[in-house]
């Protein structure tokens, strides 16, 4: 956890996560660490997943907790076999699972008209299909209990597709769907869905992309705060899904993306001036 989390107080009951059972899909790196680690923090029992065990070992060893050891579980959410048997693991280790956090995903960047069958399969199979056999698997026992708490990490592409990573959009905008579905017909059953879309986030995958001066001119004129996200900034909307501050909230995708997706920039002169209609 960064030193400007650390300073915020973990204590007020209203926002508490404190000894829920917490699992990340995708808590290996990026997003799904900094949410992994955010929790950690707050006192809940966090279980990470991911495709590489040595990777996700030391993501486990190495988040900073208290009594609590972040456990980690293998699991490769594009393989729905592996998923059931992941999360059976899970419950023999925790007894339950409180809160879903659905971060598991990936893109590749290209034209439309570039991608293989494979290339696509491999996206849509990672962002939608593993996100919804994993929300099946552990929302079958949220259900078996009466509660439950979901969160899939959506993205900007959602709210409108960006150029050249059109699988990548067709994926998120399925998991807004998702969202929203599986928020209606659970909600009964004491079962909360939700969806973090954050916006353009700096991680050590897309830090190549960020480094490009053009790109770094254009996200300080287009996002309204004027800086990159950090995945530090996503913590506080997820633990705030997970808690009990969020109780009558559900089926909503918050944007957590400096303002992004408020309204358009457009290349109107200082002032402004007058016109007519």
């Amino acid at each position: 956890m960064s030193e400007r989390l650390a300073k915020f107080p973990l204590s007020d009951p209203l926002f508490s996560v404190a000894d829920q059972v917490v699992l990340v899909s995708g808590g290996s790196r990026g997003i799904g660490r900094a949410i992994a680690a955010g929790f950690a923090a707050r006192g809940a029992q966090v279980v990470i997943t991911g495709r590489d065990r040595g990777t996700l070992e030391a993501t486990a060893r190495e988040i900073p907790v208290g009594d609590k050891p972040v456990l980690a579980e293998v699991c490769d959410v594009a393989v729905p076999q592996e998923i059931p048997a992941a999360v059976d693991c899970v419950l023999a280790r925790t007894g339950r699972i409180d809160t879903l956090v659905n971060v598991a995903g990936v893109n590749i960047r290209q034209p439309a008209e570039q991608f293989s069958i494979n290339q696509y399969d491999f996206v849509l199979d990672i962002n939608l299909r593993g996100a919804f056999f994993m929300a099946q698997a552990v929302g079958r026992g949220m259900l078996a209990r009466g509660r439950g708490a979901i969160i899939n990490i959506d993205s900007l592409n959602s709210h409108a597709p960006l150029k050249h990573v059109l699988p990548y959009a067709l994926s998120k905008s399925g998991m807004k769907a998702l969202t929203g579905a599986l928020a209606m017909e659970w909600g009964p059953g004491g079962v909360r869905v939700n969806g973090l879309a954050p916006g353009f986030i700096l991680t050590d995958l897309t830090r190549q992309l960020w480094s490009d001066e053009g790109m770094q001119a254009w996200n300080a004129v287009n996002t309204p705060l004027g800086r990159l996200g950090t995945p530090d900034d996503l913590v506080g909307t997820a633990v705030f899904l997970a808690s009990p501050a969020s109780a009558f909230l559900t089926g909503h995708t918050i944007y957590v993306d400096g303002g992004f997706t408020s309204g358009r920039v457009w290349p109107i002169p200082a002032g402004g001036g007058q016109s007519a209609e």
